[in-house]
């Protein structure tokens, strides 16, 4: 299981250099603004800023389509549904079905915002390892059980991954095919053994960090150092943001 959310974290680019804590705080700012628009004249715009905030992080586009794919894969049901049930104001019929106008310009506001959310997601992550991603909501203030699940939790996919993998090439060896009802029952069996091996894991992980002196505090508020350049960077993102909320607000 290869998620890869920051495997372009080592490159150069402005946006690599920017302080972590001012990082998060900008681009996520940045993503409620989106999600706070709903006039479509502010959707270029949109488009643009998340652009342009693409091109300083200097990720390769592959990285973006790779994000894009999964969970375009949901949105690929809005598409085709949104169009022919949303709205009275039919555009066109082909037959008994009829794509409505409502439904097609609240389509494009979901895409439009999708993509742009997406996409300054992909650079928070894509420009900062995850680790240091990790580190800087403790240092925002996070409670630290919260930022230890999530690093566990990141950490122990590719664990179960690669366990399930083990699994299922073991039963492929065995002439498992998946096609019958007692297949459906040896795929909830295999469930149940995925489920009662990672708990044993977390059991024995969490024995061994109390032996390591887990849960004894630590500040994590070291080694960020913010540069001019870094406020510079987080006042023209939060100028930004509060510009789309504004247009939104009075236009």
């Amino acid at each position: 299981m290869k998620l890869r959310l920051d495997e372009y974290a080592e490159l150069n680019s402005p946006l690599h250099g920017w302080e972590p804590r001012y990082k998060l705080i900008g681009i996520t700012v940045l993503i409620f603004a989106f999600a706070f628009v709903r006039d479509l004249r502010l959707l270029p715009a949109m488009l643009a800023v998340s652009g342009i905030l693409y091109a300083f992080s200097r990720l390769p586009l592959s990285f973006l389509l790779a994000r894009l794919r999964v969970p375009g894969f949901f949105l690929l049901i809005v598409v085709v549904l949104l169009p022919l049930f949303s709205g009275t104001t039919a555009l066109f019929e082909i037959g008994p079905v009829a794509v409505r106008e409502e439904g097609c310009l609240d389509l494009l506001l979901i895409v439009v915002k999708f993509v742009s959310i997406l996409t300054a997601g992909s650079v928070l992550f894509g420009t900062t390892p995850f680790l240091n991603v990790v580190k800087t909501m403790r240092a925002l203030g996070l409670p630290a059980i919260l930022t230890d699940m999530i690093l566990f939790s990141y950490r122990y996919l590719f664990e179960i991954g690669g366990n399930l993998r083990a699994l299922e090439t073991g039963m492929r060896l065995r002439g498992f095919r998946g096609r019958s009802l007692a297949g459906l029952s040896t795929l909830a069996l295999l469930a149940g053994t995925i489920l009662v091996r990672g708990h044993e894991q977390a059991e024995n992980v969490y024995k061994a960090m109390i032996l390591r002196g887990y849960g004894q505090g630590g500040s994590f508020r070291e080694g960020f150092q913010a540069r001019p350049r870094d406020l510079a960077g987080l006042l023209a993102v939060l100028l930004t943001a509060a510009g789309f909320v504004a247009a939104e607000l009075f236009l």
